[in-house]
């Protein structure tokens, strides 16, 4: 059974920590679950301690991922080495290892190229999970499905006891909300996403990417069409928007649920990942 009141708090507090990098107090002497999140629009490191309870995060904006696929090596690898070194100075412990997670369906040199960044920036990965599995993780979701909606993809995992029994991967997520905004006002597609975040202009922007939305919704569809099943829980960056569960609701005829700081869900479930023994490698 979800508890997301729970989930709720742990990703505020976690939110507060990422956008002041003040950490929380932990027994230095007490191992760090530590998990790495190569998004399409951002990097995000998340710390738990052993109670997965978050003891410090941060992230940066990057564009080196495009539809899940690391598009510039180099510069994720330089992120994730200064987000690791900043966390050690602060936190005052080394950080030798990490968990990351791959959109579903991601196979061979694909796979292997995002443990590839987390090696290059000297940590060793305990754990490689797909991105929806990390937000069940992160939930405690032992039956029904995660929708992860990413900057590049939309991923649905299926659970059921406990166990992922279908997983899929589409191309529509947040990048293509921005070329919507991009075509709708004539300007860049950097200015677009600058424009997406703006929570004031948030109204107008859905009425403009809501058929991207829809299309988001009628992948699900198709899964469920497939494969019935419920709850239905929402999470990414791409789904913070107030009318993007609603809109799933409607869309769907059954109730969709989003966690508060969906762009948190997928991070803190690498980490939780990252010291469970049922996603260890």
């Amino acid at each position: 059974m979800v508890n997301l009141e729970q989930a709720n708090e742990l990703l505020a507090e976690f939110n507060a920590i990422a956008n002041t990098k003040k950490h929380q107090p932990f027994d230095k002497n007490d191992p760090l679950k530590v998990g790495v999140d190569l998004g399409t629009s951002s990097i995000v490191l998340a710390i738990l301690d052993q109670d997965n309870k978050p003891v410090y995060g941060s992230f940066e904006f990057a564009e080196v991922i495009r539809d899940g696929l690391v598009v510039n090596y180099v510069e994720a690898v330089q992120i994730v080495s200064r987000l690791v070194r900043e966390a050690e100075e602060i936190l005052g412990v080394e950080i030798e290892s990490a968990a990351t997670a791959i959109p579903p369906g991601t196979v061979g040199n694909d796979k292997k190229i995002v443990s590839n960044v987390l090696e290059s920036a000297g940590l060793m990965v305990t754990t490689v999970v797909d991105e929806p599995e990390a937000a069940a993780c992160l939930l405690g979701l032992t039956q029904g499905a995660v929708i992860d909606v990413g900057g590049g993809t939309t991923g649905i995992s299926v659970i059921e006891n406990d166990e992922v029994v279908l997983t899929l991967d589409e191309p529509t997520g947040g990048t293509h909300m921005s070329l919507v905004l991009a075509g709708y006002y004539g300007i860049s597609v950097a200015e677009a996403e600058l424009l997406k975040r703006d929570h004031d202009q948030e109204k107008t922007n859905f009425i403009i990417i809501k058929p991207v939305v829809d299309k988001m919704a009628a992948i699900t569809e198709r899964m469920l069409e497939q494969h019935p099943i419920e709850p239905l829980y929402v999470v990414g960056g791409a789904s913070f928007f107030e009318e993007f569960a609603p809109t799933f609701s409607k869309y769907l005829g059954m109730v969709v649920e989003r966690p508060d700081y969906p762009q948190f869900v997928t991070p803190l479930g690498i980490a939780k990942a990252s010291g469970d023994s049922k996603y260890a490698e």
